[in-house]
């Protein structure tokens, strides 16, 4: 990877490094993968196609899955089935029963957490060899690390997931998509919507910089709630919370010229981004984030809602200014909105379910009874329940006007320290000499009448590539680009970043040129008393993709394992 030269590194603190190694797949057993230069139009026609048909973007942003945990044996991707995967982290030593412990179908819906937090996830990679999973968890002080440990080598596929993996094989599914940073669920949200999560503020605000990983300070690495509300509980309310954040985000750039008008409080770091929005006067792009529990309670008590997942809510220029804030929603408005055909005719909608889904769903198996989440975070979320809710919003969309000029972008904010076998690419040195990111890989899928079908695209991104989208999409100025965070670059966002896909090649050209029929919604669509019903009644030959074969992995649980329900 050539790292270009306007983004090489001027400050010792952040050093830019060049990919751990190569990111392109093996090869692929029944897919052939999409590169961006197969795009049969001139890319300038292909883009003024694209933004003729794609007017709304629905991002469905779950949490804490890895790319293998996943789709460890899809066929045609980046998968366990290839010579890579042998190559890093295939077979991990379990100490404490002395036995190698190698990749296994799980096929359950509830799982516990496995550590996820910032030295975890570098430990676990181990300088891209991918290969310390198992001995990192039964390292640490847990009541069952071996349970851990164990679990974090297992995989699921369509017997446990077989909505998520019907959407990859009808549309378009991304295979090099990594967590933008070593860290947890916080960041990960950060990062989608701003491309970083606090270098330029690092660099502007030496004396804020984290003096330890996960913890207060900049750029921002653990779970700490933000330092406005509403929280989840008053017992969030009073505890420490993170640092305002106060740089650049696509809410920033998707007011356009309105920002001068909306965003007056706290825009010390951000003032002279507003000016040069105001000077490019672009129109707004109407956002709005729907969030579970956002609207289930009063105060600083809305149960069911993660109040660490709702990154707006980090920023002070966002939150403390009402015309900002007035995109924040609860997750059961936007059923409504779509429903009524509310939507302006261009807009961005952020979805993020919680700990308690609103549906009066329940986990198939008894033993889970506590697990009722819907964001798909291991130790309160049901895979199951999860993808259902996935699965709602794509048949709202689907089902209104909106189908036939949408994207949806099913996203996952970090791998949860499950196994993946890919070595992540290396960017900016944290104030820890150890790279901020990439992390592991998550999935990605791409959903829209536009996409290729039984698409694998396998060019290397980050989240920062949704931002890449929506800046192509949407003529959008680059975060990078702004004059508040251009003088810190290379620390800050990447959203200009060549390295980066932007998304674009999961798109058919022929499509958004006419020559080829757009897919229809019914291949979205999923019948209600199917999404209602758990399990899923669906089958693997239901989504039109089998798994393939692992050579050297097994079928069934390690020995001794118990997926202890917590």
């Amino acid at each position: 990877m050539t790292i270009p030269s306007a983004r090489r590194p001027r400050h010792p603190a952040f050093l830019l490094v060049i990919c751990l190694a190569a990111t392109l797949p093996a090869a692929a057993q029944s897919r052939q993968p999409i590169h961006h230069a197969a795009h049969a139009a001139p890319h300038d026609q292909f883009i003024a196609n694209l933004r003729a048909h794609i007017h709304h973007v629905f991002v469905i942003y779950q949490e804490n899955r890895s790319f293998d945990s996943y789709f460890g044996d899809f066929p045609g991707v980046d998968n366990l089935a290839t010579p890579e995967a042998r190559a890093h982290g295939f077979r991990q030593w379990d100490s404490i029963d002395n036995a190698w412990i190698v990749p296994y179908l799980r096929n359950v819906s509830d799982s516990l957490d496995a550590d996820h937090s910032r030295p975890a996830l570098i430990a676990k990679s181990d300088n891209g060899r991918m290969d310390d999973y198992v001995s990192w968890e039964e390292s640490r002080h847990s009541s069952d690390p071996r349970q851990l440990a164990l679990l974090s080598m297992g995989h699921d596929d369509c017997r446990t997931i077989p909505f998520l993996w019907m959407y990859a094989h009808h549309f378009t599914l991304y295979d090099h998509i990594f967590q933008a940073m070593y860290a947890p669920s916080t960041p990960g949200n950060i990062d989608l919507i701003a491309s970083q999560t606090g270098l330029t503020q690092a660099e502007r605000h030496p004396d804020e910089v984290f003096k330890k990983p996960g913890g207060i300070g900049e750029p921002v690495t653990g779970d700490a709630n933000p330092a406005f509300g509403p929280y989840a509980s008053p017992s969030q309310a009073g505890a420490q919370h993170q640092l305002d954040q106060t740089y650049a985000t696509l809410m920033l750039t998707l007011k356009g010229r309105d920002a001068a008008e909306d965003a007056k409080a706290d825009t010390g770091d951000v003032k002279d981004d507003i000016g040069e929005l105001a000077r490019l006067n672009h129109q707004a792009i109407p956002w709005a984030w729907y969030q579970e529990g956002f609207g289930n309670g009063q105060g600083d008590d809305h149960p069911g809602y993660v109040t660490h997942h709702n990154s707006p809510q980090y920023f002070g220029y966002i939150r403390q200014n009402p015309q900002m804030w007035s995109g924040e929603h609860d997750l059961l408005d936007f059923f409504e909105v779509v429903d009524h055909h509310a939507l302006p005719p261009k807009s961005v909608v952020f979805i993020k379910g919680g700990s308690k889904n609103p549906f009066g769903w329940k986990p198939a198996d008894p033993r889970a009874a506590k697990f009722l989440g819907d964001d798909d975070h291991p130790g309160y979320s049901d895979s199951q329940l999860s993808e259902s809710l996935v699965a709602k919003v794509v048949n709202t969309v689907a089902r209104s006007p909106y189908w036939n000029d949408s994207a949806i972008i099913i996203l996952w904010d970090d791998s949860e320290g499950f196994y993946d076998h890919v070595p992540p690419p290396q960017f900016e040195q944290c104030p820890d000499q150890h790279p901020c990111g990439d992390g592991p890989r998550v999935p990605l899928i791409l959903i829209s009448p536009w996409a290729k079908s039984a698409g694998v695209d396998s060019d290397p991104g980050d989240h920062a590539s949704f931002a890449k989208f929506l800046d192509v999409l949407f003529n959008l100025p680059p975060l990078a680009s702004l004059p508040d965070e251009k003088p810190y670059l290379p620390e800050g966002p990447r959203d200009t970043l060549p390295q980066l896909t932007d998304l674009t090649g999961g798109f058919d050209p022929a499509r958004l040129a006419g020559r080829r029929a757009p897919i229809s919604a019914s291949a979205a669509e999923i019948p209600d008393p199917v999404v209602n019903h758990f399990p899923p009644q669906m089958t693997c030959r239901d989504t039109g993709v089998a798994p393939v074969p692992i050579p050297g992995g097994s079928l069934t649980w390690p020995k001794g394992f118990t997926n202890p329900f917590s």
